[in-house]
Formats: structure tokens, sequence, C-alpha cells
């Protein structure tokens, strides 16, 4: 059976895209700081992992014990809603082992398995912020980290038949929209063609896309999911 881990899978996008990987016969390996989610522990097709990502020295460790990996969903981030001059030293290294220096480590624990069979993909999460910028500055950088990723991943890992690609949604109707700053939230919504922010499920169905059967011509791209917003 086809094994995908999907990180931040407890809720939002990670949930969406985990339900939606599971509901088409796939094995989801659900990884998140915390699960409580009923959905996860109710679907036998559903493994569920605690493992907080900001030990980002542990992964190795965490993935040599999950078997091979066919599909990797790097999910899970975090927002901290700090202006630059108030950003301490401990944010800043929470938001970037969790948001970019964790799923690096993703993918290279990954790889080698994948490597293996000549077989695999890897779709990222990031956001329009990594594109035009954030109130968080962190944040932003992060996101914007996880686009350059893509591309150099899959440069390194294209030649061995593994995909590597990117989404990068507008605002989503998360727990995480209602921490940015509402007033930038409503001018992007209004930018929209439908004037409002995509579901979970959306975005998942793009990322559900990129993991199985897009085609293998589609690597290295980082799809914009924003309902027509300019950039």
């Amino acid at each position: 059976m086809t094994e995908v881990l999907i990180t931040g899978a407890n809720a939002g996008i990670g949930l969406a895209t985990a339900s939606k990987f599971a509901e088409n016969g796939f094995h989801v390996i659900a990884l998140d700081k915390t699960i409580d989610s009923p959905v996860l522990r109710a679907d036998a097709r559903i493994t569920s992992v605690e493992f907080d990502l900001q030990n980002v020295g542990g992964i190795a460790k965490l993935v040599s014990g999950l078997g091979i990996i066919d599909v990797l969903v790097n999910n899970a981030g975090i927002i901290n809603s700090m202006t630059y001059e108030n950003y301490d030293e401990e944010a800043k290294r929470r938001i970037m082992a969790i948001n970019l220096e964790a799923p690096v480590e993703m993918i290279t624990r990954v790889a080698p398995g994948m490597i293996s069979r000549h077989l695999g993909r890897v779709v990222n999460i990031s956001s329009v912020n990594g594109k035009i910028g954030h109130s968080d500055i962190w944040y932003g950088i992060t996101k914007a980290g996880i686009m350059n990723m893509t591309k150099s991943f899959s440069k390194a890992l294209g030649p061995q038949g593994i995909l590597v690609n990117c989404v990068a949604p507008g605002p989503v109707d998360t727990a995480m929209l209602k921490m940015a700053p509402q007033d930038r939230v409503r001018s992007f919504i209004d930018m929209s063609i439908e004037k409002r922010a995509a579901t979970a499920e959306e975005i998942a169905e793009v990322a559900y896309w990129l993991g199985t059967t897009s085609p293998a011509y589609m690597n290295g791209a980082v799809l914009d999911v924003n309902d027509g917003i300019r950039l």
C-alpha cells in the first residue's frame, strides 16, 4: 500500500489532505505535535504520530521507524504575528525550525527510500506571503524559503525519479487565518474573484493531485491557488 506522510495533519489543510488521501485508499501517517482530531483517530487508514517538529534533530530517527514513504506532504507551519522589532530569539528559532528546517530535514530523510525505487513525490505547502512579504517577517521568510527549497530539491532529486512541487495558497479558512492581521486578510479576500477565502479541502485537492497523478513534467513548480488574487 502506498504510504503518505503528512505533517501538521491534526487540523486545517493537513487534516483535509490526510482525509483526501485516506478516502482514496492510501495509508496515511498523520504527524503533529498533538493528535486530538476525532477524524484522525476514527479512520483505520490513518496512523497518527505525535512529534514536535521543533526537534529537527530527532527527525532522522522518526523517519527511520516509518519505513519507505512514497508521498511526503510538508504542511506543518506556524505564525507568530509579531512585528520585526519585537521578535525575540526563541520565537525566531521556533518558526525557522518548524517552517523551514524541518521540511528540509524531512525530505532529506525520506529521499533515500524514494531514490532506491526511483519513485516518489514531495508536496510542500508554502503561502502567497512567500512572494509578497508579511507583517510577520520571519513567517514570510520561511514561506519564501519553502518555494526556493522546492526548486532546489527538484533539481537534486528529479533525475532520481522524484517529483518535488509546491502549493502557494492565498487566504485559507483555517485557525491560522484568524491569527493574521484582519485588515490584510480582508484586502486579500476582496481581491479574489469570489470574494472569499479558500477552504482547506480546496487546497487539499491540489496537494492530492501533486502527490498522485500530476504529470512527470510537473516538477519544481509553485502553484498559486488564490482565486485570481493579483500578486
